[in-house]
C-alpha cells in the first residue's frame, strides 16, 4: 500500500495551518507535527513527503527553532517554505543572509531552470513574499530554481535527494500558481495517490470507535452546534442508543433553539437524547453579577455542576465524547514543540470531578471546521444546523451586558430571532461569518405615538471572517438594517433604539464581552 499523508513541520507560522488546509484539499491527508519531530519518528510513520513550514524567528536568533538534520537524510521528499528554506540552507551548509529589512507582498519571480515544482507554470509569476533573511549561497548539490530581483534565490533544488525550497508562500491565494506548485509537490515529487476522501473517513471513523468503546456506553454534551452535533452523528452510527447525549438548557440558548435540538436529534435522528431545563439555576447564579470573566467563570461552573450531576446517572458509561477540532489540538502544542496538558477549556468538559474518570472519544479531532461541515452532509445531517453560525459557549450570556434575568434574555432572543429572520434574505447570508444581537445596559428616551419611552438599546454586530482570528464589519445594505432597525424596535416591547458596532477585530472583538 503506497503511503500517502504529508507531515508538516511547524515552526510557528500564521500560515501552517492553511498548508495543511491546501493539502487536504488536493485529498491529500496531512498532519502538522511540531517542528522538532524526529527523523526517526517521521521514519516510523513514513510519509510520502515532509514539508517545512514559514516561521516569524531569525535563523540568528538564539534559541531559533531548528529541526532534526537526519530528516534530510530520510530520502522523503522535503519542501521548504520561507524560514523552512533558510533552515534548510543552514542546516546543509549553505549560507544565508541577515535580512536588512523585511520583504512582505507581491513579488514577481522567474524560474531559471526546470524544475517538477514548476512543470506547467508560467516562467514569470507574481508570488507572495514574507520574509527577513534570505539564502545567500546555495548547499552543496543544490542549483538555483528561481529568482527575483530582490531575492537571486528564491527557489532551490536538489533533486537526486528529493529536497526543494522556496522563499515564498505558494500556500496563500496572493501567489499565482500556487496551487499547481503544491500540486507538483505532492502528487510529482511525492507521488501522492489523491485518494483521502471523507466518505472514507466516516467509515474508518465508525469502525475506530466500535473498536474503542467496544461494549461500553459513551455521553456527551451536546449543545445543537456543529461539532457537537457531527460527534453525535458518528457515534450514534457506531454504537447507536449506547450514546447518551446531555443538553443542558442554561436559560441563555438562541429562540427556540431547545425545540430544535429535540426535533432533530430525538425525533429525527432517534438518539438518547436528555434535554435538563436548568434556566432558574444559572439566572440564581448570575443574579446581581455584571462583571464580564465572573458571568463567563459562572456559567462554566454551573454548567459543570449540572452535567456530572447527569453524568452520574449513567453507570455504564466510561467514555466522554468531546467535538475537539484539529485547530484545538494545534493551538493546544506549545511553541517550542512540548505538548500542552489540556485542550482549550471551552472545546471540552473541562474540570468534572474526579470520580467521573472517563477515556475520552475524539472522532473529529482530525479535522477543520470546513471538514467537520462535509462529514456532516456525508450523514445527511440538517444543512441548515450545519451552515449555522458559530454561537458562543456562554451563550447570550455574553450578549447581555449588564445583570442577566430572565426578561433580559427575553427580550435579546425576541431582537435576535428578528436579526436572523431578516439576515437569511440576504444572497450572501452564507458567506457572513456572524450576525447578532447585543443588549446594552442602557436606556434611552424614545416617543412611540405620542408617548414617550424609556427603553433598552440594542447592537447589531455583523462580521466578514474566514477563521474568526481576524474580522471586518460587514458592509450591509442600507435597506436591511432598515428592516431589523423597524421590526426590532415597533415588534419588541422594551427596545427603542438599534445601533450597529462598525468595528473591526483588531482592536476590538467579534463578541462584546
Amino acid at each position: 500500500m503506497k503511503h500517502n499523508w504529508i507531515a508538516v513541520l511547524d515552526f510557528g507560522s500564521q500560515y501552517t495551518q492553511l498548508i495543511a488546509r491546501r493539502t487536504r484539499e488536493q485529498q491529500v491527508y496531512c498532519e502538522i507535527l511540531p517542528f522538532n519531530t524526529t527523523a526517526a519518528q517521521l521514519r516510523e510513520r513514513n510519509p510520502a513527503g515532509i514539508i517545512l513550514s514559514g516561521g516569524p524567528n531569525s535563523v540568528f536568533e538564539e534559541g531559533a527553532p531548528h529541526c532534526d538534520p537526519a530528516i534530510f537524510e530520510l530520502g522523503i521528499p522535503v519542501l521548504g517554505i520561507c524560514y523552512g528554506m533558510q533552515i534548510t540552507a543552514k542546516t546543509l551548509s549553505g549560507v544565508v543572509k541577515p535580512g536588512t529589512h523585511r520583504e512582505y507582498g507581491h513579488t514577481t519571480i522567474t524560474t531559471v531552470a526546470e524544475c517538477q515544482l514548476f512543470d506547467g507554470v508560467p516562467e514569470q509569476l507574481s508570488v507572495w513574499m514574507s520574509h527577513g533573511d534570505q539564502v545567500a549561497e546555495l548547499p552543496a548539490g543544490f542549483t538555483v530554481a528561481a529568482r527575483s530581483e530582490s531575492c537571486p534565490l528564491a527557489a532551490m533544488r536538489n533533486p537526486e535527494r528529493k529536497l526543494y525550497a522556496m522563499q515564498f508562500h505558494p500556500e496563500v491565494v496572493h501567489t499565482q500558481h500556487g496551487t499547481a506548485i503544491l500540486r507538483n509537490y505532492l502528487f510529482k515529487i511525492c507521488g501522492c495517490a489523491g485518494d483521502w476522501k471523507l466518505s472514507a473517513f466516516v467509515t474508518d471513523t465508525v469502525a475506530a470507535i466500535q473498536q474503542q468503546v467496544g461494549d461500553n456506553e459513551v455521553i456527551l454534551g451536546l449543545s445543537g452546534g456543529v461539532d457537537s452535533s457531527v460527534v453525535a452523528a458518528l457515534i450514534h452510527k457506531a454504537i447507536g442508543r449506547r450514546l447518551h447525549c446531555i443538553f443542558v438548557d442554561n436559560g441563555l440558548l438562541r429562540y427556540g433553539e431547545d425545540v430544535q435540538v429535540k426535533e432533530m436529534f430525538e425525533a429525527k435522528l432517534g438518539m438518547d437524547l436528555h434535554v435538563i431545563d436548568a434556566k432558574e439555576q444559572f439566572y440564581a447564579a448570575l443574579k446581581g453579577v455584571t462583571d464580564p470573566e465572573t458571568k463567563r467563570k459562572i456559567i462554566g461552573r454551573e454548567f459543570i455542576t449540572v452535567f456530572a450531576e447527569q453524568a452520574r446517572r449513567f453507570k455504564n458509561s466510561k467514555f466522554l465524547a468531546q467535538g475537539t477540532i484539529y485547530p484545538d489540538v494545534i493551538e493546544s502544542v506549545n511553541p517550542r514543540g512540548g505538548p500542552s496538558a489540556t485542550i482549550k477549556s471551552h472545546h471540552n468538559v473541562g474540570g468534572l470531578p474526579a470520580d467521573l474518570n472517563f477515556e475520552l472519544v475524539e472522532p473529529i479531532r482530525e479535522l477543520f471546521k470546513d471538514e467537520v461541515r462535509r462529514v456532516g452532509r456525508e450523514m445527511g445531517l440538517d444543512p441548515e444546523l450545519l451552515d449555522r453560525q458559530p454561537f458562543p459557549g456562554p451563550g447570550l450570556g455574553v450578549r447581555i451586558l449588564g445583570e442577566i434575568n430572565a426578561e433580559r434574555v427575553r427580550l435579546l432572543q425576541q431582537a435576535d430571532i428578528r436579526v436572523q429572520e431578516e439576515m437569511q434574505k440576504l444572497p450572501n447570508y452564507k458567506e457572513i461569518w456572524q450576525s447578532f444581537a447585543v443588549l446594552l445596559p442602557i436606556k434611552t428616551v424614545g416617543v412611540m405615538g405620542d408617548q414617550r419611552t424609556y427603553e433598552s438599546v440594542c447592537a447589531l454586530r455583523c462580521v466578514d471572517s474566514i477563521d474568526a482570528m481576524t474580522a471586518d464589519w460587514t458592509r450591509l445594505p442600507y435597506e436591511t438594517l432598515a428592516r431589523i432597525s423597524n421590526r426590532i424596535i415597533n415588534e419588541v416591547r422594551g427596545i427603542n433604539r438599534v445601533v450597529y458596532d462598525i468595528s473591526s477585530k483588531p482592536p476590538a472583538t467579534i463578541e462584546w464581552e
